[in-house]
Order: C-alpha cells, then sequence, then structure tokens
C-alpha cells in the first residue's frame, strides 16, 4: 500500500505543453468559484433578502438572509457523493464543463429571480454545480502527483486560494457602490466563463481510459468502502474534519472577538486579512519544505503546536483576563499552522487511494466538510464575550485529532515513512 510520504510518485510535473505554474492557477482558479460563491455574497445579503421579497414576510429578516449562504452550502456538500463516481468513469473534463456550465447559468439567472424562496433553490443548484468543479480540481491533482510532490502542489494551490477570503468580501462591497447586487452574480457568472475557457482549451484530460471505473452503485459502493477500509485515508480524513472546525468557528465569530472583545471597529477586515495572510504563507513554506522534511513531520509539529498555543491562549486569558498585544500574534501563528496540516493531511488522506482519486476525493471532501462545519457551527455559538470558549475549543479539536493520528500511526510521529 503507497502510504508512505517517501513512496514514488506517479507524476510530478504538469502535463506536456502546461507549465506547472499554470496547472497551479487553473486548479486555484477552480477551488476559487466555491470560495467566490460564498464570500462575496457577505456585503449584499440584506440587499437581496430585502429585493427578493423577504421583507414582506416581516420581523426575521436578519436571521433568514443567511439562507441565502446556507443553501449554496448545502447544495455544495451532499452531491459530491455522486460526482467523485461520476469523475472516476467518465474523466475529468466532461464532468468539469458539466459543472462550470452549470454554475454559470444558474448564477445568470439568479440576476433574473425576484422571490427569496426561489432564489434559495437556484443558490442550492448552484453549490451543486460548484461542487463537481471542486472535485475535479482534487482528483487532477491526484491524478498528476502523489506523496510529497502532492503535498507540495497543494500548498502551493491553497496560497493563491487563500487570497479569496481576504479580497472577496471587499469586492463584493466594490460592486455595490457601482451597481446593484444583481452584478454580484453577473460576476460570478463571468468568472465561471473564464475557467470554462481556460480549462476547455489549456487543461488536458488526466485519467486515461485504461484507469476509468465502472458507473453503478456496487462499483461507487466498493470505492467508498475502500476509503473506510484504508486507516491511513480513515484516519487523516477524521483528523481533518476535526480540527478543522476550528477554521469553521473562526470564520463565524471572527467578527465578535475583534469588535466587541477588543473593540477593534471598523479595521475588522484588516485584522482579519492577516490572519489569513498568515496563513497563505504558512502554505507556500510548506511547498518549499514538504519535499525536503516531509508530511508527517511537518503537520504533526504543526498540530501540536496548534493545540499547545490554543491551550496557553485560553490559560492565559483566565488568568490575566484579555490582551491583544498577546492575544492576536500567538492567534495569527495558531492559524498559521493550518497551512501545514491541512495540504499534508489532504495528501496523506488520498495517498493511498490513486485509482479511486475522484471517489477518494469526494469522500474526503463531503465528511471533513460536514463535521468542520457542524463542529465549528457549535464552538462559534458558545461565544460569551470572551476568547476563552474560543481557544478553549480549539485546544479540544487539536487534541482529539492529533489522538486519532497517533492511532493511525500506531503512535508514532513525525515519521518520514
Amino acid at each position: 500500500m503507497a502510504d508512505s510520504d517517501n513512496a514514488p510518485t506517479q507524476l510530478t510535473a504538469a502535463p506536456k505543453g502546461l507549465r506547472k505554474a499554470e496547472l497551479v492557477a487553473i486548479v486555484a482558479g477552480l477551488m476559487t468559484l466555491n470560495a467566490m460563491a460564498i464570500d462575496i455574497m457577505l456585503p449584499a445579503l440584506s440587499q437581496i433578502a430585502a429585493a427578493t421579497g423577504l421583507t414582506a414576510e416581516g420581523g426575521a429578516v436578519d436571521n433568514r438572509q443567511q439562507l441565502i449562504i446556507f443553501a449554496y452550502v448545502l447544495g455544495f456538500g451532499a452531491p459530491q457523493l455522486v460526482w467523485g463516481p461520476v469523475t472516476d468513469r467518465f474523466g475529468r473534463r466532461a464532468p468539469l464543463f458539466i459543472g462550470l456550465i452549470g454554475y454559470i447559468a444558474v448564477s445568470l439567472a439568479c440576476v433574473l429571480i425576484n422571490d427569496f424562496w426561489v432564489l434559495l433553490g437556484a443558490r442550492f443548484l448552484q453549490g451543486v454545480f460548484s461542487s463537481g468543479a471542486r472535485i475535479v480540481a482534487s482528483a487532477v491533482m491526484r491524478d498528476l502527483f502523489s506523496g510529497r510532490a502532492m503535498a507540495s502542489f497543494m500548498s502551493l494551490v491553497m496560497t493563491i486560494f487563500m487570497i479569496v477570503p481576504i479580497v472577496a468580501p471587499s469586492l463584493g462591497q466594490v460592486i455595490l457602490m457601482f451597481a446593484p447586487w444583481e452584478a454580484i452574480f453577473i460576476w460570478l457568472g463571468i468568472w465561471g466563463a473564464v475557467m470554462l475557457a481556460w480549462t476547455w482549451f489549456r487543461l488536458p484530460e488526466t485519467l486515461p481510459v485504461p484507469a476509468r471505473r465502472p458507473l453503478n452503485m456496487a462499483s461507487a459502493f466498493g470505492a467508498y468502502m475502500s476509503v473506510l477500509r484504508s486507516k491511513v485515508s480513515f484516519g487523516y480524513m477524521c483528523a481533518s474534519g476535526i480540527v478543522f472546525g476550528a477554521l469553521f468557528a473562526f470564520i463565524a465569530s471572527s467578527e465578535q472577538v475583534f469588535r466587541q472583545v477588543f473593540d477593534k471597529g471598523d479595521t475588522f477586515a484588516y485584522w482579519f486579512a492577516g490572519v489569513a495572510g498568515v496563513m497563505a504563507i504558512a502554505n507556500f513554506t510548506n511547498s518549499r519544505l514538504v519535499e525536503k522534511v516531509g508530511m508527517r513531520r511537518i503537520s504533526h509539529t504543526a498540530l501540536i503546536a496548534f493545540t499547545t498555543i490554543s491551550a496557553g491562549l485560553a490559560i492565559s486569558t483566565m488568568m490575566f483576563g484579555e490582551n491583544f498585544v498577546i492575544f492576536f500574534p500567538l492567534f495569527a501563528i495558531a492559524f498559521g499552522c493550518f497551512g501545514l496540516i491541512g495540504s499534508n493531511f489532504s495528501a496523506l488522506a488520498m495517498e493511498p487511494l490513486g485509482k479511486i482519486a475522484g471517489t477518494a476525493s469526494a469522500a474526503y471532501g463531503f465528511a471533513t466538510t460536514l463535521a468542520s462545519a457542524f463542529i465549528g457551527a457549535f464552538i462559534g455559538s458558545q461565544f460569551d464575550g470572551s476568547t476563552v470558549p474560543l481557544m478553549l475549543g480549539f485546544a479540544v479539536l487539536g487534541t482529539v485529532s492529533l489522538i486519532i493520528v497517533l492511532i493511525t500511526e500506531k503512535g508514532r510521529l513525525f515519521s518520514t515513512r
């Protein structure tokens, strides 16, 4: 079984005629379809809700407008389990183009919708089509790379991807300064069209015909069982789903932390961008180090550091109170650890499953997203005006994830095998 991060790779370069830098940009661009569809919406939620008639039902606009985000996330989640086997049967290009065309069509259709509940249905479909592009992006990486080379490539992708949470809300606000909310959906359609043209002309098929699997219930079930039977894949999938609950918790409560706890007011966006920037730097650093140092050494060290810093911040705050000068740099470093954990855990989980990369990517994406979202929502809901519940939650998640890694690795951390 090829679960070693020292194992030979299938390929360690982009396909002929496509430079590695362009391949990184294409994969990152496909993954940003999802992040853009969420983050760019944030400044416009109240306008969209009012324009589509939600206020006519009265009373709960501020709460129900969040369904614009939730409907999309719901559509993005479960369909990954379908897209995976489809991409393993028909290759990467055809499902990708179906997903992109559907994403574009639904984005433009949203411009014409004037009913809130119909809009939610459209957003659900937008998530369904976006999940197809996400699955293909992950499968292409596993088709072309494995082991440390895959972790390095994925880190480069995530370095670019991390730009989106920084700029997308501001981009949405700029659009609203010059155009109505419908222009945001037009922008999403344009971005989808750019990715369609780019991949149509530049991204070759990465799954050869002899490697394709039949599409039937027995085959799909067998593929998903292979994911569960692989101790390495299942272990790192669970560890990722748990520790990345901290990321969702941060997204849910970051504004409260910076505005209410530390009274940072209108500078919130800058502090948020600072945390995201540290994560981007960590992803880039991982891409430069992982092939020399190894996935396990880097990710295990980062997980321990994340857990230790989180626990230390919680204890320090309980003993001495809130102190932004201490909190922010340590908090940013703790979140930088995700840049050293995420790509490596994902590569370790995918390593034994090269023959079913599409299905494996679907199972990994579905399980980790679902677990992280629920865990993060729970921790975020515990906010009580201080950072203590958040940091205690992070420390618990890091500890549980570390225990799972220890079980998966039979008690051996930092292995180079």
